[in-house]
C-alpha cells in the first residue's frame, strides 16, 4: 500500500527563490503601524485543490482496495479532462449525469459517483451507506459472475453465446454473464440511484396523502403550512427523477454515445491492433531488416514495402468490420439495459406525476370552499345590510310626517293669535256686527291654508320629502 502511494505521488518541485522572498515579504510589518494587506494563499488553495485524495478502487474480480491518488494522476489515468472530475466532487451539486471518454465512464447518479473504465471501477471514499451498499453490490455481482471468462473467450465462442441468448433472461437476471465489467457497473449505479430515488417517492406518498385528505375535511394554517412544504420537496424530487430520465433517455437516443462507452472492445482493437504491429515488425526483422537502425529508402526492397502496405489496408478492413459488428452488439445490450431502468425511472416520475395532480386537485378544492365560504359571508352581511333598510326607510317617513304636523301646527297657531288679539278687553266696532264674525273666520282660514301650500311647496322644491 505504501508502494502504491508513493508511486502515485507527484515529484515534489522546489519553491523557487522569488516566491520564497515574497512570501517572507508579505508579513512583514508596513511603517506607520499599519497591518499588512492580508492576502489569500493562491499556492494553499492550489495544493490543496491538487492534493491527495482517498479513492475506492474496485477491479474486475470485486477485489477492492483504497488507493490515495491525486487530481492530475487521476487525470491521466483514466484520460479525463478536469471538468469532468468536478462532477464527481461531493462539494459540487451537479445534476445527474452519465459521460462515455475514450477510456471511462463518468458516472454522477444522485450519491453514486464514479469513474468506470474497463478494468476498474473507481469512487471517493466516503461513509455514505449508499456509496458502501454500491461496492458491496458490486462485489457480490463480481464474484458470484465471472466477467473475465466471458469477454476473454474467442470470437466463435462470443458468438455463440450472444446468439442463443433469450430476451427473457435479460430482464429476468440482474447482471448477466454477457455483459461487460463497465456495464455491470453501469447498472449497479443505475439500480442504486433507481432505488433511491423510488424510495424517497414512496416516503413522499406516504406523508402527502393522509396530509391531503386531512385539509380537505380541515383548513388550517398547519395543514397549509406542511402542504406547502410538502409541494416543494415534491417538486425537488421530480426535477431529480426528470434529470436522470432524460439522461437516460439522451443515451438511448444516441448511438455513438452508447458505442463510445464499450470500453473493453475498444481495449480488446487496441491490445489486438498492437499485437499486429508487433507481428508486422516480426515479418520486416526476419526479412532481413534491421530493427534498430532507420531503414534507408534505396536499401528497402520494394516487394516488402508492397507487401506490408498491403498487410496494413487489410487489416485496417478486418478491424472495421470487427468494431463495426461488435459496437451494434454493444449498442443492442447497453439499450436493452438502459430500456429496462427507463422504464422503472418513468415509473417513479408517474408516481410523482400523479401526487402532484392530486395536490392540484386538491387547491382547487380548497379554494372552491374558501370561495363558497367567502360568498355564505357576503350574502349574511347583505341580508343585514337589507334587514336595516325597512328600519331607515320609517323613520324617514316618520320624519316627514313630524315635518308635515309640525307646519299645520303653526298654521293653527295663527287662528290662536287672532283669537287672542280680538279676546283683548277694549271696545272694537266689530263686535257689534253680527256678520263680521264669519268674515274673519273665512280671512284667518284662507290665510292659514295659504301659508300651510307655501310650507308644503317649499319643503319639495327643496326635496324634503317625496311629495
Amino acid at each position: 500500500m505504501d508502494d502504491l502511494k508513493e508511486s502515485l505521488l507527484p515529484p515534489k518541485v522546489p519553491k523557487p527563490a522569488s516566491a520564497i522572498s515574497l512570501r517572507e515579504s508579505s508579513y512583514r510589518p508596513a511603517a506607520f503601524g499599519r497591518q499588512p494587506f492580508q492576502s489569500v494563499d493562491v499556492l494553499g488553495l492550489k495544493k490543496r485543490g491538487q492534493g491527495l485524495r482517498s479513492w475506492i478502487r474496485v477491479d474486475t474480480s470485486g477485489n477492492s482496495q483504497i488507493i490515495e491518488v491525486d487530481k492530475f494522476t487521476m487525470m491521466r489515468r483514466c484520460d479525463l479532462p478536469a471538468r469532468d472530475l468536478r462532477l464527481l466532487d461531493p462539494l459540487f451539486v451537479y445534476p445527474s449525469t452519465i459521460l462515455g471518454r475514450e477510456k471511462a465512464i463518468v458516472v454522477n447518479l444522485e450519491q453514486i459517483r464514479c469513474i468506470i473504465t474497463a478494468d476498474e471501477v473507481l469512487l471517493l471514499n466516503s461513509l455514505d451507506s449508499y456509496v458502501l451498499q454500491y461496492v458491496v453490490e458490486l462485489q457480490r455481482r463480481l464474484t458470484t459472475n465471472g466477467v473475465g471468462d466471458v469477454w476473454q473467450s474467442d470470437g466463435s465462442e462470443l458468438s455463440r453465446r450472444r446468439g442463443n441468448r433469450n430476451f427473457d433472461s435479460v430482464f429476468g437476471s440482474t447482471s448477466p454473464d454477457y455483459l461487460p465489467f463497465e456495464f455491470r457497473a453501469l447498472e449497479v449505479a443505475l439500480e442504486a440511484a433507481c432505488k433511491f430515488l423510488d424510495s424517497q417517492a414512496a416516503e413522499l406518498e406516504i406523508e402527502a396523502y393522509p396530509l391531503l385528505d386531512e385539509l380537505t375535511s380541515k383548513i388550517s394554517t398547519l395543514n397549509l403550512e406542511r402542504a406547502r412544504r410538502l409541494k416543494s420537496r415534491l417538486l425537488a424530487l421530480t426535477r431529480r427523477v426528470q434529470k436522470v430520465r432524460d439522461e437516460i433517455e439522451q443515451l438511448m437516443d444516441d448511438d455513438g454515445d452508447m458505442a463510445e462507452m464499450y470500453l473493453t472492445d475498444k481495449k480488446s482493437r487496441m491490445e489486438s491492433s498492437f499485437y499486429g504491429d508487433q507481428s508486422v515488425l516480426g515479418y520486416r526483422s526476419t526479412d532481413g531488416t534491421s530493427l534498430s537502425a532507420p531503414v534507408s529508402p534505396v536499401a528497402s526492397p520494394p516487394d516488402g514495402r508492397k507487401l506490408e502496405k498491403t498487410l496494413s489496408i487489410a487489416r485496417s478492413r478486418h478491424e472495421s468490420m470487427r468494431s463495426s459488428e461488435s459496437a451494434t452488439e454493444s449498442i443492442e445490450e447497453l439499450e436493452m439495459l438502459l430500456e429496462a431502468y427507463f422504464v422503472v425511472i418513468d415509473s417513479t416520475l408517474n408516481k410523482l406525476t400523479s401526487l402532484k395532480e392530486y395536490i392540484d386537485d386538491t387547491e382547487d378544492f380548497i379554494n372552491i370552499q374558501l370561495t363558497f365560504q367567502y360568498n355564505l359571508n357576503f350574502v349574511e352581511d347583505l341580508s343585514l345590510e337589507t334587514s336595516i333598510i325597512p328600519c331607515d326607510n320609517v323613520r324617514n317617513q316618520l320624519i316627514q310626517f313630524e315635518l308635515l304636523l309640525t307646519t299645520a301646527t303653526f298654521v293653527v297657531a295663527i287662528f290662536g293669535v287672532v283669537a287672542g288679539i280680538f279676546g283683548m278687553n277694549f271696545e272694537i266696532p266689530l263686535f257689534d256686527n253680527a256678520g263680521a264674525f264669519k268674515w274673519v273666520l273665512v280671512i284667518t282660514g284662507v290665510t292659514g291654508f295659504c301659508i300651510f301650500s307655501a310650507f308644503v311647496w317649499f319643503f319639495k322644491y327643496r326635496r324634503l320629502m317625496p311629495l
